[in-house]
């Protein structure tokens, strides 16, 4: 017998964390997105910036001749180099690259055009003193020589700003968000919890159960999905309520049928230990061995009957050839009660049956016959495939026969319609059981001028 072992998670949990994982994914993702987002605007803030420096620094280099007039106040100089940690460095140089003015030597733009069209500076990323710099740089030409001079003018600022201005965003943006998750997080696990509260009250319902109770489980407001458990609980309930109870008719009928026989074997026994005639010893021992005989054939009936209420496993089965093998089986008892077993019908026809429980169906029926009828009868097994594609078992024979108003009850359970002695009431009611098995049905009809004919009808 297998056991279902505790689960290690819980549904509840799980279904949070598969809801809760992809927003801190999600989280995550816009977080990166949104600093890089935030650098790219916060470069172009300082590329902006270092544009308006560079130009307004270039303005206070004027030409004078074949030099240059540098009119760079202390004011505007101390505003430049106010703060150590994040001040703008400049550079005018002239040649390019010799140091005429500022605060700091800055290396020019590497493969970057020198003159850019309409005085456009150029702006590129250095590293000084450890730290990233932004530069912008600005080449014009002076003088009123022959030959042509430069000078470069450079103004930098550290990436510092850019960097504090992106966390600021990121803080600014990803906070709320944060906040926001964590309301959606509490909503999704009331959500989750009010959800999957018909699958508690569905355990309760089940946990007040015991194996005496099996009602239906009734949920009045419940998700589809739960209604759909609960439908396959009530169908499995009525399925255990339906075993139980063939169960205890089985012990009911099985108690009751074996009382009799075995109160008379008791009897006989009893008195036969009292006689001393050899002959009248002989003939109790006769009446004890009658009722032993009876006694195993109900047992045999019993369980036949308990083996067609388990499930069926339906398999491919030849049932002419099947049929065949079950008349040859009978035949000499057919022969030692004079009576005469004969099969008609095809040579093959597939069914999909169980073959144990339709070999016990043909047995029965053909066990029947030859109990209540007389010698010189005539018994005939026929197996035919109707035009509505169903196979037809039939047993016919000429005996007695039963009366119309019996043929009602020919199928129910320890009914018999004669008191000769060698049945128990259950062959056919057997039959009946196992046709229910297979999806099939079993008829009883008269039979002119006597006798009677049982139809086992199963799909092909």
């Amino acid at each position: 017998m297998s056991s279902i072992a505790p689960a290690g998670f819980s549904l509840k949990r799980q279904l949070l964390w598969w809801l809760l994982l992809p927003q801190l994914l999600l989280w995550l993702m816009g977080g990166v997105l949104a600093f890089r987002v935030a650098l790219i605007y916060a470069e172009k803030t300082i590329d902006e910036s270092l544009t308006q420096s560079v130009k307004a620094l270039a303005r206070q280099v004027k030409p004078l001749g074949s030099g240059l007039l540098v009119d760079f106040p202390k004011a505007a100089q101390a505003v430049l180099e106010q703060d150590p940690n994040d001040r703008l460095a400049y550079m005018v140089s002239s040649p390019p690259g010799s140091f005429l003015l500022g605060n700091t030597t800055l290396p020019g733009p590497h493969g970057a055009t020198v003159l850019q069209p309409d005085n456009i500076p150029v702006l590129y990323q250095i590293e000084l003193d450890g730290k990233a710099m932004r530069v912008a740089s600005i080449e014009l030409p002076f003088g009123d020589g022959p030959t042509e001079q430069r000078m470069r003018v450079q103004v930098a600022k550290s990436l510092a700003v850019q960097q504090a201005i992106a966390r600021e965003l990121v803080r600014d943006v990803l906070f709320p968000l944060l906040l926001l998750g964590a309301v959606l997080g509490v909503l999704m696990y009331t959500g989750i919890r009010r959800g999957l509260s018909p699958l508690a009250r569905l355990e309760a319902q089940l946990a007040n159960r015991s194996a005496a109770s099996l009602s239906p489980i009734e949920l009045a407001q419940a998700p589809q999905e739960v209604h759909s458990l609960a439908q396959a609980l009530n169908q499995l309930l009525t399925s255990l309520r339906r075993s139980m109870s063939q169960e205890k008719r089985f012990l009911n009928d099985a108690a009751h049928q074996l009382r009799t026989p075995l109160a008379g074997l008791i009897s006989q026994t009893e008195m036969a230990m009292q006689e001393h005639e050899p002959q009248a010893l002989h003939a109790r021992l006769s009446k004890v061995h009658k009722s032993a005989q009876r006694s195993a054939h109900l047992v045999q009936q019993l369980l036949s009957l308990a083996r067609t209420e388990a499930e069926v496993t339906p398999v491919p089965v030849d049932v002419a050839t099947l049929a065949r093998e079950v008349a040859r089986e009978w035949t000499p008892r057919a022969l030692a009660a004079g009576i005469d077993l004969g099969y008609e019908g095809e040579d093959h026809l597939q069914v999909r049956a169980d073959r144990i429980l339709l070999r016990e169906a043909l047995n029965n029926l053909i066990d029947n016959a030859l109990v209540y009828c007389p010698r010189d009868a005539s018994v005939t097994l026929r197996v035919r495939a109707s035009a509505s594609g169903e196979c037809q078992l039939e047993v016919e024979d000429n005996g007695p026969g039963v009366a119309a108003a019996d043929l009602d009850h020919l199928f129910e359970r320890f009914w018999r319609a004669s008191e000769l002695p060698g049945g128990c009431g259950l062959g056919l009611a057997i039959v009946a059981e196992i046709a229910q098995r297979h999806r099939g049905s079993v008829q009883a009809h008269s039979v002119t001028p006597h006798g009677l004919l049982v139809r086992l009808t199963l799909p092909l």
